[in-house]
């Protein structure tokens, strides 16, 4: 595995040789040809479908962009949605709709025999169709001018670093990026092998190995666990689908620095979040912008009465929890932080007169680490109706926390694995954001760094678990 993975970045540090060798035109050409084998290194045949819809919206925006009337403009703009929300309705939800609505009628004394797709979920599906539906819509807005070239577009959809799990960029932020020349600057190396590495670190350190504990407790029968191993899981789940999403984020990021693309970042310290509304501006910042930008802000935001900023919350929210996938305990997940936004908002929200409360980096060390505590918490209750299999095992484990809380050595032993595994990150990511600067470990002396670099490196080479585990965000 090792030997592979040199083969591999050797490889790839040739292909970074001869990319900034061509020409911008060609170096575009080698990406979408790129992006496209390592798309279809997957499964081929979603290549097809892939190159499909970018066709079909590539002609749908310069539609838009050519159409001098309101009503022909939401025409179009009316096949971009319909084709990408239909791809998603069909491949993603049509057998969770079907199903409940079996169940619904089978409560009012009804049976029907329903049919359901048998079909694999394209990876990155509800990324790239995102990307496309907010690449129409800026250009109905007039916020993007539609691309004329098919090339520059189809590689903005394609490009392989954040193709299967985003981040979801602002057409007007990447691919603008596409249609000028990129050259190389120094500190490209620099950035991009800390964002890469560190990545890494987080992927096969952190989350690889918290994904057995995790998976240990959420498929047991929920009836024979106690709190304390309840609890465990749900930290264990907490700290695996940060490493997991934000590693690929951070290679992402990474790899497309030294590709000359700056990507933006997806995570900035999330666990360190005093607020719900501070949870959402670090995780998955690029989900939670899009949400803002083309639903919550359309549905009226916080313009209008107070119950009405707070139903666009909660719908927003159910809305991003159903994104996830199709199944109920991530519509209840959607469900509990959009009730955590606007129990906040409500609580916060001043009286006739009083200025709005803000939050401030310069409230007490003391109360921002209890802030942080409490949120960190709310989030890790999250995480347990985001992981379960069933709306049960969120209820029965829910019980067990504040039930059964026996002290088991399953209990104490991995608890104390999760201390080992992730106590050194939280150290430096916590140091991080007293720095405020995502780079901050960049720009420490070479001996520091590479003592950082160092225990990354030690760490995979050492506690690389036997069984690699796949990205979660890819089923997304």
């Amino acid at each position: 595995m090792v030997f592979s993975s040199y083969v591999f970045w050797c490889f790839f540090a040739i292909v970074i040789s001869l990319y900034y060798v061509l020409p911008h035109r060609w170096q575009n050409r080698m990406l979408l040809v790129a992006s496209y084998i390592f798309y279809g290194w997957w499964d081929y045949r979603f290549v097809a479908l892939m190159f499909a819809t970018t066709l079909v919206d590539f002609y749908v925006a310069q539609r838009i962009d050519d159409s001098e009337t309101q009503k022909t403009r939401k025409r179009w703009l009316l096949v971009s949605i319909v084709m990408n929300l239909g791809l998603l309705a069909t491949l993603k939800y049509f057998n969770f709709f079907i199903e409940n609505a079996q169940g619904l009628l089978h409560t009012m004394g009804f049976e029907i025999s329903p049919w359901t797709l048998q079909v694999i979920l394209p990876v990155g599906i509800s990324f790239y169709t995102f990307e496309e539906m907010s690449y129409c819509i800026d250009v109905y807005r007039r916020e993007l001018k539609a691309s004329r070239n098919f090339v520059d577009f189809a590689v903005f959809i394609a490009f392989f670093p954040h193709l299967v799990a985003g981040p979801i960029l602002r057409p007007s932020k990447l691919l603008s990026q596409f249609q000028h020349p990129r050259v190389w600057k120094t500190d490209y190396f620099a950035e991009g092998l800390y964002l890469v590495l560190t990545g890494l670190f987080k992927k096969i350190v952190i989350a690889d190995n918290m994904a057995p504990i995790a998976d240990y407790v959420f498929l047991a029968d929920p009836n024979t666990l106690t709190g304390p191993e309840c609890m465990v899981g749900i930290y264990a789940f907490a700290f695996q689908i940060y490493g997991d999403f934000s590693g690929y984020s951070s290679i992402a990021q990474g790899v497309a620095k030294w590709l000359g693309f700056d990507l933006m970042h997806n995570f900035m310290m999330p666990y360190f979040a005093t607020s719900p509304s501070d949870f959402w501006r670090r995780w998955h910042i690029s989900l939670s912008q899009w949400l803002r930008d083309y639903l919550y802000i359309p549905l009226g935001g916080n313009r209008g009465s107070g119950w009405r900023t707070y139903r666009n919350l909660i719908l927003t929210m159910v809305l991003g929890g159903l994104w996830h996938g199709a199944a109920w305990t991530f519509v209840l997940w959607g469900l509990f932080h959009g009730v955590l936004l606007a129990a906040v908002r409500w609580f916060n929200e001043p009286e006739a007169g009083e200025a709005p409360v803000k939050e401030s980096k310069k409230m007490p060390l003391l109360y921002r680490l209890g802030a942080m505590a409490l949120m960190f918490h709310l989030v890790c209750f999250g995480w347990l109706l985001f992981r379960a299999e069933t709306l049960t095992q969120a209820w029965i484990m829910t019980t067990q926390l504040f039930t059964n809380v026996e002290l088991t050595p399953f209990a104490k032993v991995n608890f104390s694995q999760i201390l080992f595994f992730v106590l050194p990150l939280m150290l430096v990511e916590f140091w991080i954001y007293l720095q405020d600067d995502m780079l901050a470990l960049t720009r420490v002396n070479w001996m520091r760094r590479g003592a950082a670099y160092a225990y990354c490196a030690a760490m995979m080479l050492l506690f690389a678990p036997e069984i690699a585990h796949e990205f979660i965000y890819f089923q997304f």
